[in-house]
């Protein structure tokens, strides 16, 4: 089945249509009406005009009288139905062609036969068909000037529509300071129409939202500053405490506090949007190895093809540590780190990522089947690595889909993928010595390489988060 162009879903369209429809069905009518009524008087006078010259006709015959030329018994040209009345002793008009023009007919009886007069009736056809011309002009005409005005009116309305929506994606995707403003909103004594009132709908609603976040971004921060002062005081009494299982665990909990609030201000911070990013040139595979070293954790990593980019090295070691600690607490070994040119992906062979994080990515305080974690780990991740300008995406591996190495392994399990923007090429020695071949897509000299790295414990055991030190965060946010 063919489907109509997008632009057929239109409000303007669907409006050009109704419009364009209704104003022909009523010149339509309105035509049709004016062409009876016109055309029924202009016959009605022809008919009058033929039966007076019947009637003074009979008059000339009854006498004995020589009838007029345009007069005659049977004449040439009658038609037939009309001659048959006649003879059936009644009287009639009609219309037809004769001698190529058109003529009135008018007959009655006279001594079992047809008296029959005729007058001209070219100039009565004449009027009516110039008079159906100027209808169909006069359509034309109102018809177009009707649809000029009425897609202009439609386009101001849909300009506001196409405004309002404009906003609401804006805010949506976060800039809540988006408003659409709308004169007609501002002055409460002006009649609104439906636009408006949607727009003001929306301006308070926005409103509203960016108070309520405002006010929940004030108290995690608040929160996790008051926070801070207790937890340095018990965790310097910790350390005081006896050796033992009981401290280890006080000491176990009191990282994790400490992580959890270093973690809150994190957020806080992104969600006021207010960081800023300390841009330098890195090689991405050297980098990558010092973040799974720094993790601690059994984590292969394989560097496909180098590449030099331009990022924030901080924030970019968080996004990586807080991936491969989410893929070694809840996925499975193995787990690859692969660098590929500006593409990273931690992958590990466990169930997958939930259902909800791959529809709406991940959720603060959300984890999936009671495990550890407070699910602020990928959510940290994705925040810096927005703040970084790249884009991060999280994926389930179906068997199916699976090559090369991959496939050694079984299949499945958790995909993050991590893109980050490239330095642009350079063809001369950089500012640390290093020599960078030349090319279009700024890679280094490490380009046709594949260097494949394990690090971490040989024995597989699974260290703790990011390369901050703190914990790593749930697979289901974190």
């Amino acid at each position: 089945m063919t489907r109509l162009p997008a632009w057929t879903a239109t409000l303007t369209w669907k409006a050009a249509v109704f419009i364009t429809v209704m104003c022909c069905a009523l010149a339509a009518l309105l035509g049709t009406l004016v062409h009876v009524s016109v055309a029924g008087q202009t016959v009605k006078d022809s008919r009058g005009k033929a039966l007076s010259r019947l009637d003074e006709v009979s008059r000339l015959y009854e006498s004995g009288e020589p009838l007029p030329r345009f007069a005659g018994v049977d004449p040439a040209g009658l038609p037939e139905s009309l001659r048959a009345l006649a003879l059936r002793g009644e009287r009639g008009t009609m219309v037809t062609e004769f001698e190529g023009r058109p003529t009135m007919w008018a007959a009655a009886p006279a001594d079992g036969r047809a008296l029959a007069v005729r007058i001209d009736y070219t100039q009565s056809a004449a009027t009516i068909d110039g008079l159906d011309r100027s209808i169909l002009g006069s359509s034309v005409l109102a018809i177009g000037a009707t649809l000029l005005v009425g897609a202009f009116s439609v386009t101001r309305i849909t300009r506001r529509l196409h405004a309002t929506a404009q906003v609401a994606r804006r805010i949506s995707a976060g800039d809540l300071d988006a408003r659409v403003d709308d004169p007609r909103t501002k002055d409460p004594s002006r009649p609104q129409d439906e636009v408006a009132t949607v727009s003001g709908a929306l301006d308070t609603m926005a409103s509203s939202l960016q108070r309520k976040l405002q006010t929940e971004q004030r108290f995690t921060a608040d929160v996790a500053h008051e926070l801070r002062t207790p937890l340095t005081g018990l965790s310097a009494a910790a350390e005081l405490l006896p050796e033992g299982r009981p401290s280890e665990m006080v000491r176990e909990r009191v990282r994790t506090m400490r992580a959890l609030t270093e973690d809150l201000l994190e957020i806080s911070r992104l969600d006021a949007g207010t960081e800023k990013v300390d841009l330098a040139v890195h090689d991405l595979g050297p980098l990558a190895e010092r973040v799974v070293r720094a993790s601690g954790t059994a984590t292969e990593v394989r560097v496909v093809r180098d590449v030099r980019v331009e990022t924030d090295r901080r924030r970019l070691e968080r996004v990586l540590g807080n991936l491969v600690a989410n893929a070694h607490k809840h996925g499975a070994p193995p787990v690859v780190l692969t660098v590929d040119g500006p593409v990273v992906t931690v992958r590990d062979h466990g169930p997958g990522f939930p259902e909800y994080l791959l529809s709406a990515g991940p959720q603060r305080f959300r984890t999936e089947g009671g495990g550890k974690g407070h699910g602020l780990g990928l959510t940290i991740a994705a925040g810096q690595a927005e703040v970084i300008g790249a884009e991060l995406v999280f994926s389930d591996v179906r068997v199916e889909d699976e090559e090369g190495a991959g496939a050694e392994h079984g299949g499945g399990g958790a995909l993050a993928r991590l893109t980050l923007p490239t330095r642009p090429p350079v063809s001369a020695d950089d500012a640390d010595g290093t020599t960078v071949v030349g090319g279009t897509d700024g890679l280094s000299d490490t380009d046709d390489t594949d260097r494949t790295t394990v690090t971490g414990d040989t024995d597989g055991t699974h260290g703790a988060g990011g390369t901050d030190g703190t914990p790593g965060a749930g697979r289901t946010g974190a």
